[in-house]
């Protein structure tokens, strides 16, 4: 992990965070606009990297189960616990002519039924019932159940990885990073949801939630002074810190933040997005690393596509950047908050759901303004300043896996 104080001085280049390894050049733009990059980036990043598909609450009961079709490895996945409360993963495809088993998105069943023909399946993934079975030729149940796909969970976020030998374990992949903030508060939260198809690169998605130097800007409606203020006017980071896949920045938080009644209202029942009750105590290691006295929150980017921003106060939000070509992209977000235990806080959760679909609504109208940009070549890289380290490091880690840099 490479990290650097919040005390430490500002270099003469203006550089606080952004280590010599990282360099300080432009970045190519190529990476966001290329069809031929982007077929490497399926190849040797998402079809061998373990990527989050949802969380253990999603499916508490044996038999219940969701499926997500993953375009960039070209599958549709089924997710299903067991009678035995285990959680496997398997292929959402029939042996016999390669239909799907599973048609809804969630539900609960005690088998998979192939519409096509009638085949089925078990929980396990056991080939359970073949109509008209002795018209087959030399045939055997036990070798022609669904395919399996790797699966594990870290604190509830349930991965898949769809290479049939995977490289590394999960708890391996997120190293240090994963046993850093293992401990916060994930489980027993509601969820709000939202999902977008975007005209966009999952690059160029993934960038713009992983700096705070555009708020004061791009935010001025939602959350303009959330994390810059007089002290802080461009929104500087409070710590950074890289490890070998992962990353954390955490952002500032504004003393003097300017609220409107509702939001004063929110702050006396619960955690807002412009006013944060957070607990700088008891934290898990890895949230806020630097321990910043004036931390807002961190955003955590897990290699490749998934991003966990973390309040330390019993809420959390993710984002699920899922590439479907070099110019398309689906964007889920996930907002998890306790439980509401009176309408006061019952409120606040709604408030704060509209004000993150605002922000979420205003940085989505500049992605998509940036791709036709990078397509007409008149800019052939980006510009990126030291408080932009989480973006450079992660377009290093994409060019490391696409040109084998990686073992």
């Amino acid at each position: 992990m490479s990290t650097m104080s919040a005390d430490a001085p500002v270099r003469p280049d203006t550089r606080r965070w952004t280590p010599e390894a990282l360099g300080t050049g432009p970045v190519s733009v190529e990476p966001c606009r290329s069809a031929e990059y982007f077929e490497r980036e399926r190849d040797a990043i998402f079809k061998h990297t373990w990527l989050n598909v949802g969380r253990v609450e999603e499916i508490p009961n044996p038999g219940d189960y969701f499926v997500r079709n993953i375009a960039v490895v070209s599958a549709s996945v089924i997710v299903v616990r067991q009678q035995d409360g285990t959680v496997r993963a398997f292929h959402n495809v029939c042996s016999h002519r390669a239909n799907k088993v599973a048609w809804d998105e969630a539900g609960n069943c005690k088998r998979f039924t192939c519409s096509f023909h009638g085949w089925t399946f078990g929980l396990d993934g056991e080939l359970r019932g073949v109509p008209d079975e002795a018209q087959f030729f030399d045939f055997e149940k036990k070798a022609n159940g669904l395919t399996p796909i790797a699966l594990d969970e870290w604190e509830g976020f349930i991965f898949i990885n769809v290479d049939p030998r995977p490289r590394n374990t999960l708890a391996e992949y997120l190293g240090e990073f994963g046993k850093g903030i293992s401990g916060y508060p994930f489980e027993g939260l509601t969820c709000y949801r939202y999902k977008v198809d975007m005209r966009c690169n999952w690059k160029v998605a993934t960038n713009a939630f992983q700096e705070s130097y555009h708020v004061p800007f791009v935010h001025q409606r939602s959350v303009p002074d959330s994390s810059a203020g007089p002290e802080n006017p461009f929104a500087h980071l409070v710590g950074a810190s890289l490890y070998p896949l992962h990353s954390t920045v955490s952002l500032y938080a504004n003393p003097r933040t300017r609220l409107n009644p509702v939001d004063e209202a929110v702050a006396r029942y619960g955690a807002g997005f412009r006013k944060r009750v957070v607990t700088l105590t008891n934290l898990p290691a890895g949230v806020n690393p630097l321990r910043a006295n004036q931390w807002g929150f961190d955003i955590n980017t897990v290699f490749p596509n998934f991003l966990m921003l973390l309040w330390g106060s019993g809420q959390f939000l993710t984002y699920n950047v899922w590439p479907i070509s070099v110019s398309k992209t689906i964007f889920e977000v996930r907002l998890y908050n306790r439980q509401p235990k009176t309408a006061g806080e019952k409120f606040a959760h709604e408030y704060n759901r509209m004000v993150l679909r605002t922000a979420i609504a205003e940085d989505l109208a500049t992605l998509e303004q940036i791709q036709p940009a990078l397509e007409s070549g008149a800019k052939p890289y980006f510009l990126l300043q030291d408080n932009e380290i989480a973006i450079r490091h992660h377009h290093k880690m994409v060019d490391d896996y696409v040109y084998a840099r990686v073992s």
